[in-house]
């Protein structure tokens, strides 16, 4: 296997036998299977999500960090590395993985009865099903206390109104993480989760596909119900009013994924940048051989470094059970703000190169800048974090 600039750091001495493998199956993947078609994705906007899912699924990739229910029961680092592997690749990939993985099978694993587990885990660990979060709404973001999508209780149902925005996988999505108003007179505990699953679902609307900055090739849509009805037994955490206390115990776990992501794409910019550099002539010589690009280049690495150190120990915390919400925070807002200058810094040593989508630099400029905005934007992280000072 090649070694990657950023691969002898922090936790890699302490690796297990297991944890290098699947580092190394994941890159192996990624080189030969789905980097030679980023290009083509990115051309025609969409990636072939269903195959890949399935793919994946074979793999074990997706909620490889599950015990059982057809998960491969992985430890959380070898799940972060694969993570970082796929994010090298592309942003929308590593993406279908996270949401699955971190989000939405997390959830129904940690919260879920047996029953719901064993309905729905198998499936979405093999690819069968593909999920999305669906917490947004046009009025309400980072505030979830806004949320006004209602489900109200009708015998055996739920009856659900309302409306999602910025839905990541929400025009593939076979299953939802619905997050909805069960009690329209409590902003805190009336909040609850149903676990839907769309397929001939009637009062489900999928909207257009909305034209983004960046991750063009993945889909993030806008959802809409009416009079949607939904089995009781679709609700996550066994009874109302408890959608907000598990949205609040997994964010941190979302938001070290956030950061895990910003780690892999400012190693992956360096790495091309690197590249670049080195072929590249300007003047008579490369790129690489003026001071500014050496010093650009040493800037970039030391970000790069610190960032996977920072979130190393964040991995630890997390295996240990001590990942608290204003250091999954500090790591969410930190790491995604270092990338982006990072990337930027990098992208400026390509010229007018850099500027053109052909070139992975300019891709991976525009996907980066949604990473300060998504799982909370960076201006919400230091408010939390200014609450425990």
């Amino acid at each position: 296997m090649p070694v990657r600039p950023m691969d002898l750091l922090a936790l890699d001495g302490l690796l297990s036998q297991e944890e290098r493998l699947i580092r190394d199956t994941v890159r192996q993947y990624g080189d030969d299977k789905l980097r030679p078609h980023i290009a083509e994705w990115f051309e025609s906007g969409q990636i072939p999500a269903h195959d890949l899912a399935k793919e994946l699924g074979a793999l074990g990739l997706l909620g490889m960090h599950l015990e059982g229910y057809g998960c491969a029961g992985t430890s959380a680092v070898a799940y972060g590395l694969a993570c970082l592997e796929l994010e090298a690749v592309d942003s929308g990939i590593r993406s279908l993985v996270s949401v699955q993985g971190s989000l939405a099978m997390f959830s129904i694993w940690k919260w879920g009865s047996e029953e719901q587990k064993q309905r729905w885990l198998p499936r979405m660990a093999s690819g069968e099903l593909i999920g999305a979060i669906a917490m947004t709404e046009p009025g309400a973001g980072s505030d979830l206390k806004a949320i006004r999508t209602r489900a109200v209780r009708d015998g055996d149902d739920y009856v659900v109104n309302g409306s999602k925005m910025f839905i990541t996988n929400g025009f593939v999505a076979t299953i939802l993480m619905l997050v909805v108003r069960t009690d329209p007179n409590d902003r805190s505990r009336g909040l609850s989760i149903l676990m839907v699953e769309t397929e001939g679902r009637q009062g489900y609307r999928v909207g257009k596909v909305l034209d983004k900055m960046g991750l063009t090739a993945q889909d993030t849509s806008e959802l809409y119900f009416e009079d949607m009805r939904v089995p009781a037994s679709c609700l996550l955490g066994g009874e109302e009013g408890k959608g907000m206390h598990m949205l609040m115990g997994d964010l941190p776990y979302e938001r070290l994924t956030i950061a895990l992501g910003g780690v892999a794409a400012m190693e992956g910019a360096l790495e091309e940048t690197a590249k670049y550099v080195k072929e590249r002539q300007v003047f008579g010589q490369p790129v690489g051989a003026y001071q500014n690009t050496r010093f650009k280049l040493a800037e970039a690495a030391t970000l790069a470094r610190v960032a996977r150190v920072f979130v190393d120990r964040c991995i630890e915390q997390l295996v240990a059970g001590t990942l608290d919400t204003e250091t999954a925070a500090m790591a969410k807002w930190w790491v995604t703000d270092t990338q982006q200058k990072v990337i930027d810094d990098c992208q400026q040593l390509f010229g007018g190169y850099g500027y053109m989508n052909e070139y992975l630099i300019c891709r991976m400029f525009t996907d980066s800048r949604v990473q300060r905005i998504y799982g909370g934007t960076n201006e919400i992280m230091k408010e939390l974090i200014s609450r425990s000072i």
